[in-house]
């Protein structure tokens, strides 16, 4: 995989996180397992390093600066995704990759059905 399709695909995953609030791994683990062959918990530790900082943080400024953050809330979430991301990661390695993919699957295509129908 060249540096160059990673950067478009770390792009793109900027766009959406910042257009809807996603967290880019739903496009970033993906692009990574299908065009650079990682496997899936290697596609899922690369997503979080990468994600942990600039999306994070200038994405909440843009919201914030517009009074469209709820601190309270956010800081709730962030200590349930602090520990959960632990158990998540914990689970992720334990699991074979093939399991993993399947769920990571299963868990896109619920994403899309609730968005669509829902």
């Amino acid at each position: 995989m060249n540096y160059v399709l990673v950067a478009a695909l770390g792009l793109a995953a900027g766009v959406l996180s910042g257009l809807f609030g996603i967290g880019g791994a739903i496009l970033i683990v993906p692009g990574l397992v299908l065009l650079a062959k990682l496997p899936q918990q290697s596609a899922s530790g690369t997503s979080l390093a990468a994600l942990l900082l600039p999306v994070g943080l200038l994405g909440f400024l843009q919201y914030y600066k517009r009074g469209l953050v709820n601190l309270p809330y956010a800081a709730i979430i962030a200590v349930g995704l602090f520990l959960g991301a632990l158990v998540g990661a914990k689970l992720a390695v334990s699991l074979p990759d093939a399991t993993l993919r399947r769920a990571f699957g299963a868990f896109l295509m619920l994403v899309a059905a609730r968005l669509l129908f829902f």
